[in-house]
């Protein structure tokens, strides 16, 4: 919204009446033209001032300005130039001429606001009685181009919009400028630096920058843009490596220690938001310490600076710049205009500029008395190159251009107003001839239109233009020069979901005349498989890389955080996919399998060979006594418990699990009840050897038989009720932290599975006490000691199983439960039939009745 300060139908006679009156003339100089309507024009001319002192005890004398600027003198002449041109032509303004009152505000905002006042007219004020004349401002002009600074124009602006006079500035571009509420006034062709700072994050975000720093000017233009920046930088999730300031004083051990800062932080990427002048303080320091390696980002204030792009002490660390600049054009006649100029002209002879001008580009003098030597008068402007002719250039130029069409537009516009159909009080029109500066900032304000170039120019509500850059790449020319090549286009008014920003990457060459994308980054960046791990007391962008954990995977670059896989998949080694979970069962191919097999087999083998050798000396007596018959039944059931834990190794399946339980809950009480009926024949047999005795008509070979058949009977009814009921199973288990899934076999009923194994058990027991009873009975081969020494072990093996059964992770179950079986079914065999075979085959002459009876006759 735009806000008056003065009451919108008051007169600029009334306004002349509150015009302050400041005695004494500040002698300025300034560039004049006459016309219908007089512009004001605010540049640069120089770049510092020297202030005078102050005693206050005298006049003060004239500001000096020194270090004269070729590059602002030409876009003084652009505005001489497009204000010629339009009273040339005459189809904008055929019965107006514009004149012009140009000043140089030396780069310095308190010169600016005099040349300001100049403007206006108040310094040439006189005083008649203590009362200010009506003439007081009558002179001022309705409207300022310039000025190009945002310094100097936030103090331009606040002064001008006071009066409500217009100021178009075609330089300043401080996103501050945008507020109507300060600024009334201010319009500008120069794009606002919040869509420079759009741009530039757009930059930083397509080349993946998270580590940039930002060194910005001590001025509005440096602080207020740098400031944006960074706070953008952050929300995009980069990180600013510094900010610091460069001093207006450019004080060298204050730049000497930004110098030390960029190369502390580590940042590749630094953004110089700095006009040229600020900018080359930097880039001369950098060149003392030997400063490289750096890709700098240029502001458009120096991103076509010929002072920084022309000598080649630059070159070495400005060679792959990259920055913005606003749209380049050829203006036609602009160079055969810029190389009128001659001391020698008639019209030079009131130009207070062309003097400094002329003996600063030939470096001669044209006053007597001076160090240089002086003009010869054949100085010809044709023969010199610099950067006030070059035209190849024209971006700023442009700018004043479009300022000044545009404001010759508003007054044909005020030209144009029919009467009775004004905007003004009653439907009025303003007087072409004599248009007020707020009637004129009326119309500059609705100014549409398209120049000759093809742009639109006009002005949002902010009084800002569209905004369009170039992306210029600093490149060397063969010739050795430097070259703005134009790698990209910014354009801030596309349609929603087009690009704002289009690169052609392929053409940018980089710092040090590479083509690879300059890395900046705080921490290096995290491959597939790792996360960032935030490092205390750092910026977000400061990290680690930390692999991931096992059963978590990360498959893009910079992951903050590690994805878990399924419960049924594991991550690979790489840490970048999730993978099936291997299945784990006890399996015949691998190590474990194949040695419990073996010693399976082994146990099978070694029971046949038993077999064998009791069959072949079945007929003596160690065969012989105790029921030989039992003996073999035992055996056999030895050999069916060596083979039963072959079916626990394999895939686990339904018919498996089923057979592997049963087989080892029958087996095993076949086989202790064959101990515990040989264990009762020896009780009974020494009972039966006392005097009237009958008892082993109980215990003979049939009630044996029927004893270890009905003991096997009751565990086929617990087998068979528990296959009916809730038969085991096969089951897959999968550990939350575990690379593998678990194939094993579910018990199915733990009470059916704790009945089996207790009825083996009670079994054992019994058989142990039994033999226990008859460990001392007299025999010279008392086979209760070793059927004793039997079921110890048996007991120990499978008291042991229980915690070890628990404890043992995965297939380490199953195995822990093969080694059971088989411990335990060699422990049997081994104490109950090892030391028989040794009698049998290495103790032949002791195998007799009369040696195993010996010790019973005795008794």
């Amino acid at each position: 919204m735009w806000v008056s300060i003065l009451f919108p139908h008051q007169s600029y006679q009334d306004q002349s009446q509150h015009c302050d009156v400041i005695p004494g003339s500040m002698i300025l100089p300034y560039l004049e033209k006459k016309g219908d309507i007089i512009l004001g024009g605010l540049f640069s001319l120089h770049d510092t001032v020297v202030e005078p002192s102050l005693t206050f005890t005298s006049k003060p004398p004239p500001t000096e300005c020194t270090r004269f600027n070729f590059r602002t003198f030409r876009w003084m002449q652009t505005m001489i130039f497009a204000i010629e041109e339009i009273n040339r032509e005459g189809k904008l303004l055929p019965n107006i001429t514009l004149g012009y009152k140009l000043y140089d505000s030396c780069s310095n905002p308190h010169q600016a606001l005099k040349a300001a006042m100049e403007l206006l007219g108040i310094q040439n004020a006189s005083v008649t009685e203590g009362k200010a004349k009506q003439s007081i401002c009558k002179g001022g002009v309705p409207a300022v181009i310039g000025d190009g600074g945002s310094t100097q124009s936030l103090v331009v602006a606040r002064f001008l919009g006071v009066f409500h006079v217009s100021q178009v500035s075609y330089f300043s571009s401080c996103a501050c400028l945008s507020n109507k509420k300060e600024f009334p006034a201010f319009l500008r062709t120069m794009p606002s630096d919040i869509f420079q700072v759009d741009a530039l994050i757009q930059l930083v975000k397509h080349f993946g920058w998270t580590w940039v720093g930002v060194i910005a000017g001590d001025d509005a233009y440096g602080r207020e843009g740098a400031n944006i920046f960074a706070q953008e930088v952050r929300k995009l999730g980069a990180c600013v490596a510094l900010h610091d300031i460069i001093p207006k004083n450019r004080a060298p051990e204050v730049i000497s220690s930004i110098i030390s800062n960029i190369r502390s932080s580590g940042a590749r990427v630094i953004l110089v938001f700095a006009v040229e002048q600020d900018a080359a303080a930097l880039f001369d320091e950098a060149l003392r310490e030997g400063l490289d390696g750096i890709q700098w980002l240029a502001s458009e204030a120096w991103s076509t600076a010929a002072v920084l792009s022309t000598p080649k002490k630059y070159f070495s660390i400005l060679q792959g710049s990259m920055g913005f600049a606003i749209r380049r054009v050829h203006i036609p006649g602009l160079r055969d205009f810029l190389l009128r100029l001659h001391p020698s002209n008639p019209d030079s002879v009131t130009d207070p500029f062309l003097i400094p001008f002329w003996e600063e580009v030939f470096q001669c003098s044209l006053s007597e008395g001076r160090v240089k030597p002086p003009c010869t008068g054949a100085e010809d402007l044709k023969t010199v190159t610099n950067i006030y002719s070059d035209v190849s250039q024209l971006r700023i130029s442009y700018n004043v251009y479009k300022a000044v069409y545009a404001i010759g537009y508003a007054l044909r516009s005020v030209g144009g107003c029919e009467d009775g159909k004004g905007p003004f009080a009653l439907q009025t029109c303003a007087n072409a001839q004599s248009v007020q500066p707020w009637q004129l900032l009326h119309y500059l304000k609705q100014v549409k239109y398209f120049n000759s170039f093809g742009d639109e120019i006009t002005f949002d509500e902010n009084g800002d233009p569209a905004a369009m850059y170039d992306l210029v790449n600093w490149q060397l020319r063969p010739s050795g020069g430097i070259e703005f090549v134009t790698v990209g286009k910014f354009d801030e008014t596309v349609k929603d979901g087009q690009q704002k920003l289009r690169i052609q990457s392929e053409d940018i060459v980089w710092n040090g005349n590479k083509t690879q994308v300059p890395l900046s980054v705080c921490s290096n960046i995290c491959p597939p498989g790792t996360r960032q791990a935030i490092r205390p007391n750092f910026p977000i962008c400061c990290h680690d890389c930390v692999v991931c954990t096992a059963g978590e995977i990360s498959n893009q670059t910079d992951a903050v955080e590690c994805t878990r896989c399924l419960p049924e998949f594991w991550s690979n080694d790489e840490r970048t996919a999730c993978i099936p979970k291997e299945v784990e069962f006890l399996s015949f191919s691998d190590t474990m399998g194949i040695t419990l097999m073996a010693i399976s087999l082994m146990g099978s083998f070694c029971t046949c060979v038993v077999v064998f050798v009791f069959s072949y000396h079945r007929s003596t007596p160690v065969v012989r006594a105790n029921n030989s018959e039992l003996s073999f039944l035992l055996l056999f059931s030895l050999t069916l418990c060596f083979l039963c834990s072959l079916t626990f190794i394999g895939r686990p399946s339904e018919w498996s699990c089923m057979l592997r339980r049963t087989a080892f809950g029958i087996t095993f009480v076949l086989c202790i009840s064959c101990i515990l009926g040989k264990t009762i024949v020896v009780l009974m047999a020494f009972k039966a050897s006392q005097p009237g005795s009958r008892v082993m008509k109980w215990f003979g070979p049939a009630q044996q038989k029927a004893i270890i058949s009905l003991c096997t009977l009751v565990q086929v009814l617990i087998c068979t009720v528990w296959l009916i009921v809730a038969p085991p199973t096969p089951h897959q288990l999968i550990p939350p932290k575990s690379a593998v899934v678990l194939l094993l076999c579910d018990v199915g009923s733990p009470v059916a599975f704790s009945l089996v194994l207790g009825y083996i058990g009670l079994l054992a027991c019994l058989c142990l006490v039994l033999a226990f009873l008859a460990r001392k009975l007299p025999d010279n081969f008392n086979e209760a000691r070793f059927i004793t020494f039997s079921m110890l072990i048996f007991c120990a093996v499978w008291v042991a199983f229980v915690p070890a059964y628990i404890s043992s992770p995965g297939k380490y179950s199953t195995v822990t439960e093969v080694f059971a079986i088989l411990a335990s079914s060699y422990g049997l065999l081994g104490c109950i039939f090892a030391p028989k075979c040794y009698l049998i085959l290495f103790k032949p002459e002791k195998n007799t009745r009369k040696h195993l009876m010996s010790r019973m006759d005795k008794f």
